[in-house]
């Protein structure tokens, strides 16, 4: 508000950097009053700033708005994808994050340890073995089976899910024990 009293005008970092305070403090209504100003200023469609109004609105729960700033970034890049899942995991939305990583898979997006991470975290129940099975098979595939943090993901997904033998080979493929690693 006093760079708008000044007469200074915010660029996209300024946003971002806003967006993020607004995400972090679970304040909605004054992200929603950024979005307008976003919309306003003809940025919507910049992956930066629409990756942080969906980390944003997937913080602050309103996944539908989450998915409309998804559904406006012109390019979305693998941040934009990380975002949508991370979104529906921390809500417990465990089908429909999976949803959105198959469409990331399917068009083309590459994921990385981030995804991975934000993915395992959805499949923490019996009923989400198989998933949870798929994409440790990603894992490997993608070259990142020796990653101590995607191993203790795997750990604790597989001990979540109640497949104690796949959690004990996966604590045996961890590379680099640590105290996660133990606890799990």
């Amino acid at each position: 508000q006093q760079m708008q009293l000044e007469g200074v005008a915010p660029d996209k970092f300024t946003y971002v950097s806003i967006l993020s305070a607004c995400a972090n403090e679970g304040v909605l209504a004054e992200g929603k009053q950024v979005h307008a100003h976003i919309v306003a200023g003809r940025l919507e469609g910049n992956a930066i700033l629409g990756n942080a109004l969906v980390n944003m609105y997937g913080k602050c729960g309103s996944l539908d708005d989450a998915q409309y700033a998804f559904s406006k970034i012109a390019e979305p890049n693998v941040v934009s994808w990380n975002a949508m899942v991370a979104a529906h995991a921390q809500h417990g939305q465990a089908k429909k994050a999976l949803q959105v990583f198959q469409q990331m898979h399917m068009e083309g997006a590459i994921p990385n340890r981030v995804t991975f991470l934000n993915i395992l975290s959805a499949c923490v129940s019996s009923s989400a073995l198989a998933e949870g099975k798929q994409i440790h098979a990603h894992i490997v595939a993608c070259g990142y089976e020796s990653d101590f943090v995607l191993g203790n993901a795997l750990l604790n997904m597989y001990s979540n899910c109640g497949s104690l033998s796949d959690a004990e080979t996966a604590f045996d493929n961890i590379f680099e024990l640590n105290v996660v690693s133990w606890n799990a």
